[in-house]
């Protein structure tokens, strides 16, 4: 084979490979919620609803792409991901250090700490883990906020009770079954505002520790869709630069969120 010929080959090739590993043109998203955490998400008159749904569809539109949003149980929700079911993950997750070694984040979208909540009567001020020695606390599980219990609260002494939905949580510290819940300020504060939340307040000091609470909340996308994590994380620079985020801010929240 002559000096041009192997060139020429070699040309091919690289071109070849080049192609196979051209950027998915992404025209349909995904995304994959879990319609069950007021205000970020829910589902009323059967249609998905929150502040994570209204900054989905204002991500995809600036992507220029279509969207479909599917509601999917919590525990769940990062193994459907891995299958398959969807693209993207729009509800609330937190980036933290254990779900990186499974999925891949967008930077983040609002950032928000974790706090508990009490019965109104309760005495309960200091919510340090020796402070809630023999307590019995509840959370959503596999969140991070049953993380942070487990590897904290669990070993000082405390009993935890874990549930499938944040209301079921909820709902027994309303009926007497639990000392506190811990989840996040502002899902708990839309709580608090119902007939049902004027039973308990806030207590203690905001819980903020990134080992366990991450550095925001981001998109949860699978690794081997890296130029998706691109797309969503300039969409993302891109409502907060034009206001579109500060709109779907102020519906929601009096205060900043990002």
């Amino acid at each position: 084979m002559s000096l041009v010929t192997r060139f020429a080959a070699v040309a091919i090739l690289a071109s070849a490979l080049a192609g196979g590993a051209s950027a998915k043109e992404w025209k349909t998203v995904r995304i994959g919620t879990e319609g069950a955490y007021p205000p970020f998400n829910y589902i009323e008159k059967g249609e998905l609803q929150g502040f994570d749904i209204d900054i989905g569809k204002a991500l995809c539109a600036k992507m220029k792409v279509e969207c479909t949003f599917t509601a999917q149980d919590w525990d769940g929700i990062i193994p459907a991901l891995l299958a398959g079911k969807y693209d993207a993950i729009v509800a609330s997750m937190s980036i933290t250090e254990e779900r990186q070694q499974q999925i891949a984040f967008s930077k983040k979208y609002y950032k928000t700490p974790a706090t508990f909540v009490v019965p109104a009567n309760s005495p309960i001020t200091d919510t340090s883990p020796e402070a809630l020695k023999g307590k019995v606390l509840g959370a959503q599980g596999s969140t991070i906020h049953s993380n942070y219990l487990e590897d904290l609260y669990a070993k000082a002494g405390a009993e935890v009770k874990l549930y499938g939905k944040q209301d079921e949580a909820n709902l027994d510290l309303a009926n007497g079954r639990l000392d506190a819940v811990i989840a996040d300020k502002v899902v708990l504060l839309e709580w608090l505002k119902t007939d049902e939340g004027k039973c308990c307040k806030f207590t203690g000091a905001e819980h903020t520790d990134t080992k366990y609470f991450g550095e925001g909340v981001g998109v949860g996308i699978r690794k081997g869709d890296p130029d998706l994590v691109a797309m969503f994380n300039k969409a993302i620079d891109e409502i907060v630069a034009d206001g579109t985020y500060k709109t779907i801010n102020d519906r929601y929240f009096p205060f900043s969120v990002y």
